[in-house]
This record gives C-alpha cells, sequence and structure tokens, in this order.
C-alpha cells in the first residue's frame, strides 16, 4: 500500500482557524489552557425545591413550586412517551437505516471492486507493453551493436586500404624516379 511521506497539504495556504472558533470554542480553550476543571452539571432543574422558610405561607411561591414540579412531570411525561415511541417504532427504523447503510456499503464494495479489476486491467496493459518494449529494444540494442561492429571494420578495412594505396604510392614514386634516373 502506499503510505505518503510527507503532507501532501503543504502546498496549501493554513485554514483560517478563526471562522471556526466560536465565542464557546475560545472560552474553552481558555479554560484549558489555564488548566481549570469543567463545570460541574447542573441537575437543579429536575429538583423540586419547597419554597423558602421565609416563603411557606406565600401563596405565589408555592404556586411557582407547582408550576415547576408540573413542568418537571410534564418533560418526564414526554420522555416517556418518546421512549415508548423509540420501542415501538424504533426498531424497524433502526432495521432500515442499517439496511439502507449495508446497500451503500454493498455498492461502494462493488464500485471498489470495479476500481482495483480496472488498474489491476491497466497494470497488465502496461506490463505487456513494456514486455513488448523491451523486446523491440532489445533486438534494437543487438542491431545497434552489429553495425557499430560492422562500422569498426569497415573504418579498419578503410584504414588498410589508405596505408596499401600510401605504399602503393611510395613504390610508384621510387619507381618514377627510378626510371628518370636511368
Amino acid at each position: 500500500r502506499y503510505r505518503p511521506t510527507k503532507n501532501y497539504l503543504d502546498y496549501l495556504p493554513a485554514a483560517p482557524e478563526a471562522v471556526f472558533l466560536t465565542p464557546v470554542l475560545q472560552a474553552e480553550f481558555e479554560r484549558i489552557r489555564k488548566a481549570q476543571p469543567m463545570e460541574i452539571l447542573s441537575f437543579k432543574r429536575y429538583e423540586l425545591p419547597p419554597p423558602l422558610a421565609g416563603q411557606k405561607n406565600d401563596v405565589s411561591a408555592w404556586m411557582d413550586s407547582v408550576n415547576n414540579s408540573s413542568a418537571q412531570l410534564q418533560h418526564q411525561s414526554t420522555r416517556i412517551h418518546n421512549l415508548e415511541l423509540l420501542e415501538t417504532y424504533g426498531v424497524n427504523a433502526w432495521k432500515q437505516h442499517v439496511e439502507s447503510l449495508l446497500k451503500m456499503q454493498q455498492h461502494q464494495q462493488r464500485q471498489l471492486q470495479q476500481l482495483r479489476q480496472q488498474v489491476q486491467e491497466v497494470n497488465w496493459q502496461r506490463k505487456t507493453e513494456q514486455t513488448k518494449a523491451g523486446g523491440q529494444i532489445s533486438t534494437l540494442e543487438n542491431e545497434w551493436g552489429t553495425l557499430v561492429a560492422k562500422n569498426y571494420e569497415i573504418d579498419r578495412a578503410c584504414l588498410e586500404l589508405e596505408a596499401h594505396i600510401e605504399q602503393l604510392r611510395l613504390a610508384a614514386s621510387k619507381t618514377a624516379s627510378g626510371e628518370e634516373d636511368a
């Protein structure tokens, strides 16, 4: 498998962090930088406190407590209703979701298999072409070697002929000078 040896995104400019840093994220990063602990989750809204000791006889304080408990009861009732709906219909919805995910996975697997097959065909085609080209290169290299050897022999033969011609000229000039002397 191909393992990249360097960051292939180096040529791109750095992403602007300011776009992604919301005030909440900035505050959280600041808390982490200062090594402060996270805030503890508050369960205050789930409590049903009675009115304060000084407000035990205050009707409006009792009405606020009753309204709070009514809201809590309605919230819990809604949660129970949602859980019942999930229990009734959630299994089928989840099965449909899982089935659609499996179909997508199978589709992607088929595409991957087709791509791998195409890559293998391209590689086989390249190998065939390179093997054929290698044979042609070997043939041409042998021809080149043969032609270089023939050229060498022709050059040697030319040098021998030139040397022989020079000897004949010398011999002819000696005989011509010898006839002139006589």
